[in-house]
């Protein structure tokens, strides 16, 4: 009984692979990208049609960073941790933290910036037809 038991193992084992071995050869086929066809234009229509939403995103993500420390994910939060992990005497910690409102202050000027440059995109789409011309 034990050597009938092994055999059914090795055979359901060798389907097994025989099935994997087909359709892995047929999956990596199908599977490989067609060379991509060079962009025809800018984006400018489709740019247009995301500048609201775009701008609801940077809008949020502003919003989330500048509120207080009550707030999770803004400088004032964060900013109270570098100050407690320093105040416990965990240097490690207020330094990696203290690394992370560094780039979390970037990030604002960051959004800042893109608030303003997407500000010009919403006035070139409004003269240009959302972008059709």
């Amino acid at each position: 009984m034990h050597v009938r038991r092994h055999r059914r193992t090795l055979l359901v084992g060798a389907a097994v692979a025989a099935v994997l071995a087909g359709t892995t050869g047929a999956a990596v086929a199908e599977s490989t990208p067609s060379p991509a066809a060079t962009p025809t234009g800018d984006g400018a229509r489709a740019l247009c049609k995301r500048a609201p939403k775009i701008d609801h995103r940077i809008d949020r993500a502003l919003a989330r960073l500048n509120a207080g420390a009550d707030k999770r994910g803004s400088l004032a939060r964060l900013q109270q941790r570098v100050d407690n992990a320093k105040t416990a005497g965990h240097s490690e910690i207020a330094t990696y933290l203290r690394d992370r409102l560094t780039f979390r202050k970037s990030l604002v000027t960051t959004l800042e910036q893109r608030q303003k440059d997407l500000a010009d995109v919403r006035t070139w789409c409004e003269d240009n037809h959302e972008g059709a011309s």
